[in-house]
């Protein structure tokens, strides 16, 4: 089984980097990657510097997969998602999206967790489960390079819970060999990721790429073992919400027989929402997968 290991830290889903992994569709392989804030904080005492690292969210890759092409989807199960160091950070800057009510006398927040036994030990008297997720997996596009910051059609910086162990995420395929990228590993994250931090760590993930030929899809999907969702980025968050719904209605229409009308109606009554980090409006609209066969 090939490994990548940590090595350059990329800001950017780009198709310019030279491909540090290449990989047969069907392979399984093993990714380590940084935590958001580029390992600049290991102690309660660290300090996130943006004068040596400006940019948030590093990421490994790009891993070229054999036989990629434009209007393809790359489909990435994800198997496990490991502490590296054994510990997670979190952080609320003092320029802060909860300003206006709360002010900005933030104190330094910024605290280390130690992980272990299946437990984020968030203090001595609370502990939180451990449930990891990768807050950025994108491919790159043809045109542009979108930074770690935002997410689109590519995926990026999606901060969807469900990215994690157990699903299988779906991405466009824009370039040749796709160009696979991944990071920004939590050990666990609410809906919303508040204060623009989970609980970050540096990972090991393992993962299995497959390679799905001339399967165009609109931006990024995830199937776990319950449901299946779209999702769609942008602000207002309303307008990503209707978009996100429109992609699973499409979809349920193209796979699995549904009138688009009679799917509007029935996402009505029985849809979930999941939100990644709230200001950049990344929405997953899911349904159960028991009503998929009821069209």
């Amino acid at each position: 089984m090939q490994r990548l290991p940590i090595g350059p830290l990329y800001y950017e889903f780009s198709r310019h980097n030279e491909p540090r992994l290449r990989i047969q569709p069907g392979e399984t392989i093993v990714v380590e990657s940084e935590d958001a804030f580029s390992g600049q904080i290991r102690t309660n005492d660290d300090r996130r510097d943006r004068v040596t690292k400006p940019y948030g969210n590093p990421q490994t890759g790009p891993i070229l997969i054999e036989g990629a092409e434009p209007g393809d989807s790359l489909a990435i199960k994800i198997h496990s998602i490991e502490p590296l160091i054994g510990q997670c950070a979190t952080r609320v800057p003092p320029l802060h999206t909860l300003a206006p009510w709360l002010g900005t006398d933030c104190p330094h927040g910024t605290h280390v967790c130690p992980i272990r036994d299946g437990k984020i030990y968030w203090s001595d008297k609370l502990a939180i489960p451990y449930q990891p997720m990768l807050g950025c997996i994108g491919t790159a596009p043809d045109t542009g390079v979108p930074t770690t910051f935002p997410a689109g059609p590519h995926g990026g910086n999606m901060d969807i819970i469900e990215v994690a162990p157990g699903n299988t995420v779906y991405l466009p395929v824009f370039v040749p060999g796709g160009y696979l990228y991944l990071g920004d590993a939590h050990a666990a994250m609410g809906d919303g990721e508040l204060s623009a931090a989970g609980l970050e760590m540096p990972a090991v993930s393992t993962i299995t790429v497959d390679l799905c030929k001339s399967r165009k899809i609109p931006g990024p999907r995830i199937e776990s073992p319950t449901e299946i969702m779209s999702i769609a980025t942008g602000c207002p968050m309303e307008r990503a919400s209707a978009e996100a719904f429109a992609h699973l209605i499409l979809w349920m229409e193209a796979d699995h027989g549904w009138d688009r009308w009679r799917a509007y109606d029935l996402l009505t009554h029985v849809a979930r929402i999941s939100v990644g980090y709230f200001p950049l409006g990344t929405v997953a609209a899911k349904i159960g997968k028991e009503y998929l066969p009821l069209a």
